[in-house]
């Protein structure tokens, strides 16, 4: 086998990578999930129930749709990265150099260049919401609509706002719980468990809330469109002309823009939040 050849093995399986998580994670909900009529709002499917000592572990739809995420990204990346070079050769290498620049420039301007090396981890941030929020238009769960895997990240992320705020001393840690006045002391700690809370909240409300209204919307046309159009004869009369159009506009709102823009928010925030937690050089 030549070079060439190898090659284009190579991007082949790479691609397959990408796609295959999501195909597969397609037919496992179509295997799991029965044929069902008029509104369906509901969370993940389960799975699988493992038995624990304390409680059941339930494998659930947004577990597998996140290691499918996962699995794709990394194919995503090898892909792009496949045989760098010096100089740029090739449009992937190009694509690939720019989201570096993007996202390092973004930690350098705002959180400074001591925190250069956080662009790996806000580069992982973006791609995992942004490619959670928008495997919905393949007709998945969207793992961001789960509560418990935002949180996950939102831990990630108070674990190391703590960290860098010890940085400063575990004695000066413990006395900005009393700052200005001890008399502020509950508020401050409420305040500091709070952060991961709006942090999962927030992104977890935004994509819950619009798959909910897409969902509402998309069959109260349903409905409208039996009521007004139903004297069609034959077929036509069950065909959901209303449906048509309005969802997908919302699909573009709700999955598109409002998914990305969530994932660029959670990732500011954990700029932020990480860079005010270090302690300032005397």
């Amino acid at each position: 086998m030549n070079e060439k050849a190898k090659s284009r093995l190579i991007d082949s399986l790479l691609l397959a990578m990408i796609i295959v998580p999501f195909l597969l994670a397609i037919l496992l909900k179509v295997l799991f999930k029965p044929a069902e009529e008029g509104i369906s709002i509901t969370g993940a499917l389960i799975y699988l129930e493992i038995p624990m000592p304390l409680q059941p572990l339930y494998v659930t739809e947004a577990m597998v749709n996140s290691v499918a995420v996962v699995i794709a990204l990394l194919g995503l990346c090898l892909y792009f990265t496949r045989g760098l070079t010096v100089v740029p050769s090739s449009k992937r290498q190009v694509i690939a150099e720019w989201v570096v620049e993007k996202v390092s420039g973004l930690v350098e301007q705002n959180m400074g260049r001591k925190f250069m090396g956080f662009a790996p981890y806000i580069a992982a941030i973006l791609g995992l919401s942004a490619f959670s929020s928008l495997s919905s238009l393949l007709g998945l769960y969207p793992p961001t609509a789960d509560i418990s895997v935002i949180a996950g990240w939102a831990i990630i992320t108070f674990t190391l706002i703590t960290h860098y705020k010890l940085k400063g001393g575990l004695w000066a840690y413990i006395k900005s719980f009393f700052e200005p006045i001890p008399f502020f002391a509950p508020l401050n700690i409420i305040g500091e468990v709070a952060t991961p809370v709006s942090m999962s909240f927030r992104h977890y409300g935004n994509v819950m809330s619009g798959a909910v209204i897409s969902t509402l919307i998309a069959a109260a046309m349903q409905g409208l469109s039996r009521s007004l159009l139903g004297w069609l004869p034959g077929a036509l009369s069950k065909v959901p002309f209303l449906q048509i159009g309005l969802p997908a506009v919302l699909s573009l709102y709700f999955d598109l823009f409002s998914g990305c823009m969530q994932a660029f928010i959670f990732a500011m925030l954990t700029m932020l939040f990480v860079a005010q937690a270090n302690p300032e050089d005397d």
